[in-house]
């Protein structure tokens, strides 16, 4: 039989007789091949769960034998590499830089790695040892790091070097469409400094973990984490990037606040900045525990440590940095300076009734008792019956609170 077939395709085609190889057992029944070649069910590559040695294979055959026949399909069957690019960007994990590795840029990188993400970093100490056990990649300039082009490009340093950390990234070597972002504890001033020096193509996305690594240290379900996208494309890979990152703080339980800047330093002013001052202010105090502590002083001692375990930078930077510091300042200085009237005042009226109008005080002892007896009052009277001449001389002293009235000598 095979002879005949032979004979026959050597008739039906003078291509037969060209001097090129041998073709196959199904290449010689193209015709019949190609009218089926329609009604084949394609696989989609996605679902397919063999090894890339055997899809390749597969693959090659699959084209070899659907090679006569293309011109008989009206559409050919979607490109395997195709769809998996359309699906790329959607799982690809994040290359987060962090500009900024000391104890709060760690604090953030074990959140990123937690979430799959890589992080890359740089600082002016060298954190290399710390770095390679923990697989994260260390770089001893920015202008390496900017190199590998992260994603992300995360501003950690203290608030009063931002600006010359930020002027020193050599933007020409990132893509056009990295995000910079910072984590400073105020908003407005890095807000404006990054879109006075990025370009435009840049994405700009200014954040704000309300915690740190005490307050965070168990977790950071529910702790507050608030964000502005200053400027960020609407679509495209910039909002991707933009879209997880964010994703990062959600997935670690983070409360999510989207906020303005402005709105941002309004809040933190009357809240952060006079919690580190109250706490600046009792550390002046120099607080010891007692054997009797009570959960309010205990909550003092506990406000004084964690304040004071900040640098002064971190505390000047909040002053400074932020416009409604000021304010809050002098709100301070009057709100005390208001309680001392209040307690002055009311101690100033009661020893007037006492001297003036010799009203006695609560709780004084009554006439007759053995203290009273004893009292410069009850002398007094004594002295009355004795002598009116020697009761008509003045004391030579009161007894009525010597130290408020320093102006009393004896």
């Amino acid at each position: 039989m095979a002879s005949s077939l032979s004979r026959s395709a050597s008739h039906g085609s003078p291509a037969a007789a060209s001097p090129t190889p041998t073709p196959s057992l199904l290449r010689r029944f193209s015709p019949d091949f190609c009218a089926l070649a329609a009604l084949r069910p394609i696989r989609p590559a996605a679902s397919s769960a063999k090894s890339p040695r055997d899809t390749t294979t597969s693959t090659e055959q699959e084209q070899q034998l659907a090679a006569p026949c293309r011109g008989a399909c009206e559409e050919p069957p979607p490109s395997p590499s195709a769809s998996s690019t359309m699906d790329a960007p959607d799982s690809a994990a994040l290359r987060v830089g962090i500009i900024g590795f000391g104890n709060f840029g760690q604090f953030i990188a074990g959140g990123i790695q937690r979430q799959g993400h890589a992080v890359l970093a740089t600082s002016r100490s060298d954190y290399s040892d710390y770095c390679a056990a923990h697989g994260i990649r260390f770089f001893r300039s920015l202008e390496a790091l900017c190199e590998e082009q992260p994603d992300v490009l995360l501003v950690c340093s203290s608030i009063l070097s931002t600006e010359s950390v930020v002027r020193a990234i050599p933007l020409a070597k990132l893509r056009p469409d990295t995000i910079v972002a910072d984590v400073l504890s105020v908003k407005q001033f890095p807000r404006n400094l990054l879109l006075e020096i990025l370009p435009p193509e840049f994405g700009i996305v200014c954040t704000h973990p309300m915690f740190g690594p005490e307050s965070g240290k168990h977790g950071w379900r529910n702790l507050p984490f608030v964000y502005d996208k200053v400027r960020v494309a609407e679509e495209g890979a910039q909002k991707a990037k933009c879209d997880r990152f964010l994703s990062i703080f959600e997935q670690e339980g983070c409360r999510m606040v989207e906020m303005s800047c402005a709105e941002h330093d309004r809040h933190a002013a009357g809240s952060q900045f006079i919690t580190h001052t109250i706490g600046r202010v009792l550390a002046q105090l120099n607080l010891q525990s007692t054997p009797i502590n009570t959960k309010g002083y205990e909550t003092l001692l506990q406000l004084t440590e964690n304040t004071v375990s900040d640098s002064f930078d971190l505390y000047y930077g909040l002053f400074m940095y932020n416009v409604n510091a000021t304010e809050q300042m002098d709100k301070l200085d009057r709100a005390f300076e208001k309680v001392k009237q209040m307690l002055y005042g009311r101690l100033h009226g009661v020893l007037r009734k006492q001297i003036v109008e010799r009203v006695p005080m609560p709780g004084a002892p009554l006439l007759g008792s053995r203290e009273a007896k004893d009292s410069p009052a009850a002398s007094r009277e004594e002295m009355k019956h004795l002598s009116p001449r020697v009761a008509d001389v003045p004391s030579p002293c009161h007894t009525f609170s010597p130290v408020a009235f320093s102006t009393v000598k004896c």
